[in-house]
């Protein structure tokens, strides 16, 4: 009788005590610290802080960035490669992966998709420096612009990105698993740094503002191939070199008519000149 009496007062003594600690002022509690009245609070009301932070001002650390692979294209020269994807259908290209990334589970159910993203690095325009403004070649060189309102290769990070259509995924001999894409715009060698599937119920914006770019969507040349030359071009090459041609690989201030300009394009070195919108081929040479 005597323990159960001592039990009950022991728990009474328990009892006053919590209810004593939970009425404690908070300046009594050694482990309660209050927030600065001069830092603000980035709690949300569910305790969990904000994404509210001080200015940021350190040096970002530096990014590393794996080659996963590299592109085979016909342009071994920067000269006459399509100034955006997608503007010549006709060129063909391979991408080909480092041996690490030849896996065939990494591209599975890639096949689904009919074009995919390339992103990949301007790795003949690297420079120490990068300026905040441009001059793109189609507004005759002198006019400058932001160099985040254009796709120059001159960016603090030299990273290009392109719209390309996936004819296939296949196996190559050489090269293992590998990936055929047409409207490339990339220089044979290229190396590709990420594959992203192309989707159009995001991707595309039918209705979007092309700025200043948008002035020459429609702009193009007529292009001559005498008979001559173009039968010393391969059948599955010609479309492909009349797409090139027309959309003009000269710079846009150069507008001299007896300039005779070559261009390398397939194992071929094309020299042509352009008079008003007329480009014609003058001779077409074998590598």
């Amino acid at each position: 009788m005597k323990k159960t009496m001592q039990g009950r007062e022991d728990k009474r003594q328990e009892l006053d005590a919590h209810e004593l600690d939970a009425h404690e002022p908070d300046a009594q509690k050694p482990d309660v610290q209050k927030p600065d009245s001069h830092e603000p609070d980035n709690r949300r009301p569910d305790g969990h802080e904000t994404d509210v932070q001080k200015p940021y001002n350190e040096k970002p650390p530096a990014l590393e960035l794996r080659r996963i692979g590299r592109i085979l294209s016909d342009f071994p020269e920067k000269f006459g490669i399509p100034r955006q994807s997608g503007m010549v259908e006709e060129l063909e290209a391979l991408v080909v992966f480092e041996p690490e990334y030849r896996r065939p589970e990494a591209l599975r159910g890639l096949e689904e998709y009919s074009h995919i993203w390339l992103l990949w690095e301007f790795s003949e325009a690297r420079r120490e420096e990068w300026s905040p403004t441009v001059r793109p070649p189609r507004l005759g060189g002198n006019t400058r612009m932001g160099v985040f309102a254009t796709r120059s290769p001159f960016r603090p990070n030299p990273i290009g990105l392109s719209s390309v259509r996936l004819e296939g995924v296949e196996k190559h001999p050489d090269y293992g698993m590998a990936l055929r894409v047409r409207g490339a715009d990339l220089m044979n060698g290229t190396p590709i740094l990420d594959i992203k599937p192309y989707l159009p119920h995001v991707d595309c914006h039918p209705q979007a503002s092309g700025g200043f770019a948008g002035r020459f969507e429609h702009y193009g040349l007529q292009v001559e191939i005498p008979e001559k030359w173009l039968s010393m071009v391969p059948e599955g090459k010609r479309r492909a070199l009349f797409g090139v041609l027309s959309n003009d690989p000269r710079p846009a201030y150069q507008k001299d008519p007896e300039r005779i300009y070559a261009m390398s394009f397939a194992g071929m070195t094309v020299r042509f000149c352009v008079c008003g919108d007329r480009l014609t081929v003058c001779e077409i040479l074998r590598q």
